[in-house]
């Protein structure tokens, strides 16, 4: 039998996520009907599609913990709200900004964000049907996932390829892209009525999957053919990977010369993609990825649940920890431009 997906997840869960973000952009909307925040958001929504559907995840561990998806529908808007905004501020902080797509420009963009990225999800917290320590606690949460995802997004805007090491860019994945997942599973522990420990460890599930999904990322950049990584200067996985294993230190600086020469050259960016592809690089970068797939896995087995539900959480650890690149791609790499 083949397990349920969180893409089919998605699918049958789509239409509830759909009308509470309706309802939830109506709480921008003053009493005469008419709010050009409410349009503002919405266009931003429409403009910054995500293209995976992971705002199933907590209605997920909502599941795991009391058997039912149901409850946790207001949380899936938050965290899509919340990625939202915080993917424009990336482009924003990239230096992409906006289009014009949608009659939304770059101001309204910004001020939609941070509308749809703090304020909105409050409303939808202090919304709630729960006791006001609840209400409280997710807050809190909401407010400690901005500090930490910031200071992870900070840490990588100011991270120096010269003295990146795997450990530095960890820590930085570990935060902006960590500590929004930490945030929306440990939301959804608290909305179950988890107990302190249980949410703790679903903290730490979503740190762990957060690595997961941000390295699932930096490879479908690689293979989109995009190179934005390469082109902002970003220090990613695979590239400390490739620095602290470099055989020498000539090897190191001739690889650091690549990376200054890759954010203004296309044809330095195809060189240092087919370096990043070799073998001895993609080798010990593919063990590591393992070694966080199999803490992942662990948590969920310490965590345990609602049998049938894990199961769509354990096939979506497996997803974000895929391989995607080979040994192989680097020989389609063309050699000049």
């Amino acid at each position: 039998m083949n397990c349920l997906t969180y893409v089919d997840l998605h699918r049958q869960v789509s239409f509830d996520i759909d009308k509470e973000m309706e309802t939830a952009l109506l709480r921008l909307a003053p009493a005469s009907g008419s709010s050009a925040a409410k349009s503002a958001v919405g266009k931003l929504l429409r403009h910054q599609k995500m293209r995976h559907p992971l705002s199933v995840l907590p209605m997920m561990v909502h599941a795991i913990e009391t058997g039912e998806h149901g409850p946790a529908v207001p949380l899936s808007v938050v965290h899509l709200l919340w990625w939202t905004s915080a993917c424009y501020l990336d482009d924003l902080a990239d230096g992409h900004g906006t289009t014009a797509s949608d009659s939304l420009d770059q101001n309204e963009a910004l001020l939609a964000s941070v509308l749809g990225g703090t304020v909105l999800p409050i409303r939808i917290i202090q919304s709630l049907p729960v006791p006001v320590t609840v209400r409280g606690a997710l807050t809190a949460e909401i407010a400690t996932g901005w500090a930490v995802g910031a200071e992870g997004q900070l840490m990588d805007m100011a991270g120096d390829v010269r003295n990146a090491t795997r450990n530095s860019v960890i820590a930085a994945y570990r935060g902006k892209s960590g500590g929004p997942y930490s945030m929306i599973t440990a939301m959804a522990a608290i909305l179950s009525g988890a107990s302190d420990e249980r949410v703790e460890l679903w903290r730490e599930f979503g740190f762990i999957f957060g690595i997961l999904w941000q390295i699932f990322n930096d490879q479908e950049d690689i293979l989109s053919g995009r190179n934005e990584d390469l082109l902002n200067g970003t220090v990613t996985y695979l590239l400390a990977c490739a620095l602290d294993d470099a055989p020498d230190l000539r090897a190191r600086a001739e690889l650091l010369d690549r990376c200054a020469a890759a954010r203004h050259a296309e044809q330095a960016r195809t060189e240092l993609t087919r370096h990043l592809l070799a073998p001895e690089v993609l080798h010990p970068y593919s063990a590591e990825l393992d070694a966080f797939r199999r803490e992942a896995h662990r948590l969920l087995t310490v965590l345990g649940g609602h049998e049938q539900h894990v199961p769509v959480m354990r096939h979506l650890v497996d997803h974000a920890a895929q391989m995607l690149l080979r040994p192989a791609l680097a020989a389609a790499v063309p050699a000049t431009v």
